[in-house]
């Protein structure tokens, strides 16, 4: 059972997943484009304060990881499906840490709002540590504490794909997903 003062209602067939792969720009962005995603928000989760703001969680001391909360369709595409992009489209194995962006806020972690995901999560975890030679740090807890991003941070790299962090890490993130996750890729012309 997830404690969070943000609860989501779900729809029949719907589900829900908090991932933290670092900067919540780039995740967001690429969970944008999967099909059968319905909605995504970037967000801070697992942190002692309540209503943090980002220069809070940027100095590391509320104990919030930098999350995107994503809504899916569970008959489009499944919670494995999720977490395979999702481990393909971050470092699991850097404590703290992506890229440059180096901090507690950055970890690696898939925060699950029903306990029922845990065996799927359990089971792409262990592929993922046989895929990295058991170097994979990404942590696993139940979604707590969870609190929107500010409004700036929605749709951030859509809204501003000219900007630096943009063009050289967030689009290659983006483009790495497209050419491994064809399938997954949603049709631009349906949104």
């Amino acid at each position: 059972m997830t404690t969070t003062p943000n609860p989501v209602s779900l729809q029949a067939g719907e589900d829900l997943i908090t991932l933290g792969g670092g900067c919540f720009w780039c995740t967001e962005a690429v969970f944008l484009r999967v099909k059968g995603v319905l909605g995504v928000e970037s967000g801070y989760t697992n942190g002692q304060v309540a209503q943090p703001n980002y220069e809070q969680v940027c100095s590391g001391n509320t104990g919030h990881a930098e999350v995107v909360r994503v809504r899916f369709d569970t008959r489009v595409v499944s919670l494995e499906d999720l977490l395979q992009v999702f481990f393909t489209i971050h470092d699991p194995t850097t404590l703290n840490r992506q890229g440059a962006d180096v901090g507690t806020q950055y970890r690696s972690g898939i925060y699950y709002t029903r306990p029922e995901q845990l065996g799927v999560i359990r089971q792409v975890l262990d592929e993922a540590q046989r895929a990295h030679g058991g170097k994979v740090v990404t942590e696993v807890q139940p979604e707590q504490n969870y609190w929107p991003a500010e409004a700036y941070h929605q749709d951030y790299f859509a809204n501003h794909p000219e900007q630096g962090y943009c063009a050289f890490v967030v689009a290659p993130k983006v483009d790495k997903f497209a050419k491994k996750f064809k399938e997954l890729l949603k049709d631009e012309a349906a949104g």
